[in-house]
């Protein structure tokens, strides 16, 4: 899995016209699932976004997670998260998991963010058309990989 975690003061996605989910100050994470992932990684992954300290203390230093904060998640599944570019132009996505493995594992990977935050995310719906607003706090983007862990 490979997460690309943005601290924002607002985000939003909206499908087909409609606002499917919003938060204010928190994180925007971007998801994309291989067909090679696993519960492990889904408990690693969820774990590490939640307690990732991006937010600043009172001294100004990222020290703080979105749990100190008590700041929200916007899921999005985003399979283009894989796509390869090593050859030509177009990129290949191959490595993207099929809907039939990755809705159920998005469907996990939301429940293991919702334990470890204590609370419910919005999300994104997969596979649609969706529309994605954020105001990137900082910047700061964090891109993580459940298979570099070590």
């Amino acid at each position: 899995m490979i997460a690309v975690i943005q601290r924002v003061s607002s985000s939003s996605v909206t499908i087909n016209g409609s606002v499917k989910g919003q938060i204010g100050n928190g994180l925007m994470v971007l998801l994309g699932i291989e067909d090679v992932d696993n519960q492990e990684d889904i408990d690693w992954l969820s774990k590490k976004i939640v307690n990732l300290r991006i937010f600043p203390d009172e001294n100004g230093v990222m020290n703080r997670s979105v749990l100190d904060v008590v700041g929200d998640i916007l899921l999005i599944s985003q399979f283009t998260l894989h796509a390869s570019t090593k050859k030509g132009n177009r990129p290949s996505y191959i490595k993207a998991a099929k809907p039939d493995f990755a809705i159920p594992m998005y469907e996990k990977f939301i429940h293991a963010l919702e334990n470890e935050l204590g609370r419910p995310i919005q999300t994104g719906e997969f596979g649609a058309d969706m529309k994605v607003a954020l105001v990137n706090d900082g910047p700061v983007t964090i891109i993580i990989d459940s298979k570099n862990r070590v």
